[in-house]
Formats: structure tokens, C-alpha cells, sequence
């Protein structure tokens, strides 16, 4: 089956045809570098993440870009208000970013450029385009004439006339049109600036993207991504600038994430509704978020709450326990070489058929435009088939049982990769999915941990009363204690 993905150019799942053989050159828009990032970031950050890791899964070698812009309004305003530098302001959150999507398993981009660094080449481009007649210098500034590129609208499907009759936009006297667009600012007092054929001043936003996208994949390349929010104005815009200078097609398809709404209510910060990915963090371990996000497909919004989240936690913790114990059945490796699957048993082909196709399953739904929702489901399905099994093989365990077992792990293990989940030790991820809820809570898991040791001393010295005495006083604060013959767990109630 061949890969088709939504394209927003033509409003259709298109299949997918690079323009070099096994080669995918991919460019989504990253932040403004003011602020911490919020559950939006993490929504796109996630989506775009799947999106390549899977091309690679299918065999392709990406260049994923993915840009900070580090000189913007919101930048200067902030490093005003602190008194340092733009640099030190974008800087800093640049970092931030960068501690954010590590913690959420996001893979850092081949390329992640910088606004400041391009600059040269924004000034080349913006010369171009006035040489095309299709920008024109007021005062220091230069604006983009959409009038004068004939497909603007393309992309968001609006008719120039009908944008510019029903314009909102604020009356700026230096603009021959309303809808026109900034690409280079003249500098105010107290601004940052750099020198330019039109005066000192600094680059305007959209013209930003063109350049860096075109500067590290070609002036046309394959994929554009970014949020639904951005369709309008900033991808139009980019494209009216892109291929008004070169005059070829800017990008071949547009992908767009769809929105986070929280509580069922859009996020804005004057209803106090955005959390930060490392607040969410602090309670839920970043597999749990990332299910949140993938059981949705791309293109719909999905609801962020405590719900929504427990849910997904729910989930995790359902595909973690499948897999240890799968894998502690497989404690101490098992030696297969006398198994052969002409020789299963009727229920263990059964099952082996099922788990064996669990590769095949999880790539047709991701062949049809990333459909991780799909994808997520065959998995679920996978765990319910082998938890079943399960029980059959508490009757006798066989050579044949555990190499189904063991066919099953690594292929869930293999696809979960895709989607930046089961990348922990069993153990590990119950441990952390824990202490993460216990924080919450406000328990203080060291204080827990000391108290387990403690009772496992007096069980070794056989002082039964003071090891109950522990597990009714953990059981008060909601903490359940597990026995097993390796060791002692915990959980929340």
C-alpha cells in the first residue's frame, strides 16, 4: 500500500511521491522564543515528530527542518521589560524548548535555524522580490503587494476580493493595500537592527520561513507543516513570497495539526487555561501525553483534562503491564531453536498469525494519513489477544508459548518506537508513572521508598507487626503495597 496523507493545497489525501527517490525534505514552523512552551507546542511538536519518524520506519532518509524565531516584537518587548538582550531572552527559551521536547521524546529536527542567522538572506530575497515588482519600499519599510501575485488565497481557499471587502485589519497608512504584508521593518528607537539597502531595521515575520526553509531544502521541497492556525495568514503569505521570487512551486504538500482545546474551551491566557508541557510533566510521565495526543488523529482537535489524561494514563499503564508480563516470562532467555511455526499448536498459531501481522496493521494505518488513532487500536488489540493468552499459558508454558510471547513483545516494541511509546523498562515506567502521581498527591516518594526498605528489614527479621504496622500506615495515603518474589511495589489507589 502506498502512502497518501491529507494535502490542505488540494483539500484531498493525495499519495505520497517525493521529489527524490526515498529522500523527504520536510519544514515545519517552530516558535517564538519569548515564553515557556504550552500543551499547543506539544500537540504540533508530537504530531510532526510521528510524522518523521515514520517516513523513516518506511525506509526514507528526512531532512526535517524546523526553525526558532529569535527576533520578534514579543521578544524585544520581554528583554526590555528585563533589561537584557534580545539574544539573552531568545536564548534562554531556546534552551527551555529544547529541555521540553528531550523530556517529551521528541527527536531533535537535522536542521533547527535561527532567524538572526539568516538575515543576509532575507535581505537577497526581499530584493528580488522587489525587482519583480511585487514589493514596494514606504519610509524604511517594505511591504508585499498581494494584489500583485495572482494565486494568493490558495492555500486557505480565499477569494483576494472578498479578504480585502471583508478586511479587519488596522489601517496602516504605508500600505497600499490592507492585506499587504511587512518583510522588513524599519527600526525604532531602541530596537535591534541590522543594515539593509532600505535602512536599518529588521526582518518581518513570514518572510523568515521562506528563506530559512528554502536556504536547507531548495526552493521547492516536499513537505510544509504547522499548525491549522497558521494556514491563514502566515503559509499564504509565505507562498505568495516564495514563489514570487522564484516563480516554482514552494512546497509540494501542506500538512496542519488541528488545535488543543482545554476543558472544551480554546486556550488563551485570559482564561488561565494554558499549562506548560513541564507542568504537565511534573504529573504524568511523557508516554501518558503522548497518548493523549496520538489517539487522536492529526487533523481533529482533541480536549485536554485531568479526564483525558487519566484515560491515557490508564492506557499506558495497560500496555506496560502486558509487556512485563510477557517479558518476565521470558526471564532468562529461552532457547528456540527447536520451534517451528508448522509445529504451533492451534491456539498458539492462532495467535502468533495475529501478533505476526501487528507490523503489517500498524503500517496501513499510518499509510492512510498517519492515522495513529488507527494504529493505537491494533495495538489495544494486540493486548487483549495476549492477555487471554495469557491465562492459557498459566496452564503449562511451552517453548511454543514463549516464542509467541516473545514475537509479540518485540513487535510491539518495534512500532511503539514509531510513536515514541514502550521506549521504557516495564519497570522503570511503572516506577516513574508512579512517583510522578505520588508528587502530585504532594507524597514525597523518597519518604515512601525508606518506608518499603523498612519493612522489608523487619520481614527479613521476622518482626511481622511493625512490617504490617508500615503497610497500613503506606495504605492510609492511598499507597498499595504489591509482594513479589524478586521485590516490593507500589502503587496509588
Amino acid at each position: 500500500m502506498e502512502l497518501r496523507f491529507y494535502n490542505t493545497m488540494t483539500g484531498q489525501k493525495e499519495e505520497f511521491k517525493p521529489i527524490e527517490d526515498k529522500k523527504v525534505g520536510i519544514y515545519v514552523c517552530g516558535i517564538t522564543a519569548y515564553d515557556i512552551c504550552h500543551v499547543g507546542h506539544a500537540r504540533s511538536a508530537v504530531v510532526f515528530d510521528v510524522i518523521t519518524k515514520y517516513l523513516k520506519y518506511r525506509g526514507y532518509n528526512v531532512n526535517y527542518v524546523k526553525n526558532f524565531t529569535d527576533v520578534d516584537d514579543k521578544i524585544i518587548k520581554k528583554a526590555d521589560a528585563e533589561g537584557v538582550s534580545i539574544s539573552e531572552i531568545s536564548e534562554r527559551y531556546i534552551r527551555e524548548h529544547n529541555e521540553d521536547m528531550d523530556a517529551l521524546g521528541v527527536a531533535r529536527p537535522t536542521v533547527a535555524p535561527k532567524a538572526t542567522e539568516n538575515i543576509k538572506g532575507m535581505i537577497r530575497h526581499i530584493t528580488a522580490l522587489l525587482d519583480e515588482g511585487l514589493a514596494y519600499v514606504n519610509e524604511g519599510d517594505v511591504y508585499f503587494s498581494v494584489e500583485k501575485f495572482e494565486e494568493y488565497g490558495k492555500l486557505s481557499g480565499r477569494n483576494l476580493e472578498d479578504m480585502i471587502a471583508g478586511s479587519r485589519v488596522e489601517v496602516d497608512e504605508k500600505k497600499k493595500n490592507p492585506l499587504d504584508f511587512v518583510l522588513w521593518k524599519a527600526s525604532k528607537k531602541g530596537e535591534p537592527w541590522w543594515d539593509s539597502p532600505w535602512g536599518n531595521g529588521r526582518p518581518g515575520w513570514h518572510i523568515e520561513c521562506s528563506v530559512m526553509s528554502q536556504r536547507f531544502l531548495g526552493d521547492t521541497f516536499d513537505i510544509h507543516g504547522g499548525g491549522k492556525d497558521l494556514i491563514f495568514p502566515h503559509h499564504e503569505n509565505e507562498i505568495a513570497q516564495s514563489e514570487g521570487a522564484t516563480g516554482k512551486t514552494f512546497a509540494h504538500y501542506w500538512i496542519h495539526n488541528g488545535f488543543v482545546r482545554v476543558n472544551s474551551e480554546k486556550m488563551s491566557k485570559s482564561l488561565g487555561n494554558i499549562f506548560t508541557i513541564r507542568e504537565i510533566l511534573k504529573s504524568y510521565h511523557p508516554e501518558v501525553l503522548r497518548l493523549f495526543m496520538l489517539q487522536s488523529h492529526y487533523r481533529s482537535p482533541v480536549d485536554f483534562s485531568s479526564d483525558s489524561l487519566a484515560e491515557a494514563r490508564m492506557g499506558m499503564e495497560r500496555f506496560y503491564t502486558t509487556l512485563k508480563n510477557m517479558e518476565d516470562a521470558l526471564t532468562g532467555g529461552v532457547d528456540f531453536s527447536g520451534v517451528s511455526v508448522k509445529n504451533l499448536s492451534e491456539i498458539d498459531k492462532d495467535v502468533f498469525e495475529y501478533v505476526e501481522t501487528l507490523p503489517d496493521r500498524f503500517t496501513k494505518a499510518m499509510d492512510d494519513d498517519f492515522n495513529t488513532a488507527m494504529a493505537i487500536g491494533f495495538i489495544f488489540d494486540t493486548v487483549r489477544l495476549i492477555n487471554g493468552y495469557l491465562i492459557e499459558k498459566e496452564v503449562t508454558m511451552t517453548p511454543e508459548k514463549l516464542f509467541v510471547l516473545d514475537v509479540a513483545q518485540r513487535y510491539m516494541r518495534e512500532v511503539g518506537k514509531v510513536l515514541g511509546l514502550f521506549l521504557e523498562d516495564s519497570d522503570k515506567y511503572f516506577y516513574e508513572d508512579r512517583s510522578r502521581e505520588a508528587r502530585k498527591r504532594g507524597l514525597n516518594v523518597d519518604d515512601i521508598d525508606r518506608a518499603i526498605e523498612e519493612r522489608n528489614a523487619s520481614r527479613v527479621a521476622k518482626d511481622w507487626k511493625k512490617a504490617d504496622e508500615i503497610r497500613s500506615t503506606l495504605a492510609k495515603k492511598g499507597i498499595i503495597l504489591k509482594d513479589t518474589p524478586t521485590a516490593t511495589t507500589w502503587k496509588i489507589e
